[in-house]
């Protein structure tokens, strides 16, 4: 099996594994705002357009703010 490590001096993401694979805590964080958003609009509206669209855009705004914060912390 072929690594590769890397050390770049940057600091640590925090991880979380999923299914045996680490990720970064942040995309985790990030998919369960996500699905928070989908419940809470889809009981809310009843519309599944609606809901689709405002899950994958508050996933993907909350993926990279977070992802910033961490980058910047």
């Amino acid at each position: 099996m072929t690594t590769i490590e890397t050390t770049s001096g940057v600091h640590a993401v925090p991880s979380v594994d999923v299914a045996g694979v680490p990720w970064p805590a942040y995309k985790v964080h990030a998919l369960i705002v996500g699905l928070l958003v989908a419940v809470v609009v889809g009981v809310a509206t009843l519309s599944a357009e609606t809901t689709v669209l405002a899950a994958a855009a508050t996933t993907t705004a909350a993926w990279w703010a977070l992802r910033v914060a961490h980058l910047r912390s």
